[in-house]
């Protein structure tokens, strides 16, 4: 191994992010996982763009760089310029009672993009997610999704225009046969080498990112975009969530659809420091909507 190989995988051990784990032995570098990641940054031209397009104010979260990368949302303003809708898709791996404060950065921003463009919104309750992920039986994921989604409810989305949907509830129909249709077309090697799955992970980890890749693909929800199969998808989500979507956007050319479009959060950082984000897994790294002024006290 050269020098360069051994500082690249010393750099790569001292900062994981992945869907499921983020941690550094610093500060995290969102340059680095720019580059390692293969999104581009997000300028201040793509702020006055968005702007122009909505006359409204840039959200603060675009103004001071909480949302800083992108993929493709070049492409989903120029087809809303020229009259193109699009649909926004966010979700929650729903793993504690309640939404922290970093949990509420894509949904805060998700319905400034709702009411700016005046779009359609799907939002995903991963159940199935934490129950492969986390010590937690199916009946329990399935709690702790219902009572996500009341915090998630409480954001203020457009009753009329957003559906929000449980995997355990919705996954079937439409919805199953894109899963199979991206199944087919990631092999066990490139699954692998994005998500790095090992040898001891169960085959559930293995076959669940294109339950997470689909509701990118308006045919899944054919009781919203019946006919509208050309829809674009525009995705609001932290950087972690970025593997499923290199995944996806992959397959997408190959099975008929767009490229989903996707624009980027960095994490909102743990009390104790930031070479960390807030995390249900540590319910003393976060602040909870449900925390009294006490408990914020005492944990502050």
């Amino acid at each position: 191994m050269d020098k360069n190989e051994e500082k690249q995988r010393e750099e790569e051990r001292e900062q994981v992010v992945s869907p499921w784990e983020v941690s550094s032995s610093g500060k995290i570098d969102y340059d680095k996982l720019i580059d390692k990641f293969g999104c581009q940054r997000l300028d201040q031209s793509l702020v006055d763009r968005v702007q122009r397009l909505t006359g409204r104010p840039p959200h603060v979260f675009l103004r001071r760089g909480v949302f800083f990368a992108h993929r493709d949302l070049n492409d989903i303003l120029d087809a809303y310029e020229k009259g193109e809708k699009f649909y926004l898709y966010t979700g929650r791996g729903p793993s504690s009672e309640a939404l922290h404060l970093g949990h509420l950065v894509p949904f805060m921003f998700t319905k400034y993009l709702q009411d700016a463009f005046k779009v359609p919104l799907v939002i995903q309750l991963t159940d199935d997610e934490k129950c492969m992920w986390k010590n937690l039986s199916v009946e329990e994921s399935q709690r702790l999704a219902r009572e996500n989604a009341k915090d998630i409810i409480a954001c203020g989305f457009d009753v009329t225009k957003t559906f929000i949907f449980s995997d355990f509830d919705y996954v079937g129909g439409a919805f199953y046969k894109n899963m199979v249709k991206v199944a087919k077309c990631v092999t066990y090697n490139k699954v692998v080498g994005i998500f790095g799955f090992t040898g001891e992970d169960h085959i559930g980890k293995v076959s669940f990112p294109p339950v997470q890749a689909v509701p990118s693909f308006p045919s899944s929800f054919p009781h919203l975009f019946s006919g509208k199969d050309h829809l674009r998808c525009l995705i609001p989500c932290a950087i972690d969530q970025d593997p499923y979507f290199r995944m996806t956007r992959d397959v997408a050319p190959r099975i008929g659809y767009h490229k989903p479009a996707l624009i980027e959060s960095s994490f909102f950082p743990a009390l104790q420091g930031e070479t960390g984000k807030m995390s249900a897994s540590d319910p003393n790294s976060a602040i909870y909507v449900t925390d009294s002024a006490k408990a914020i006290k005492n944990k502050v």
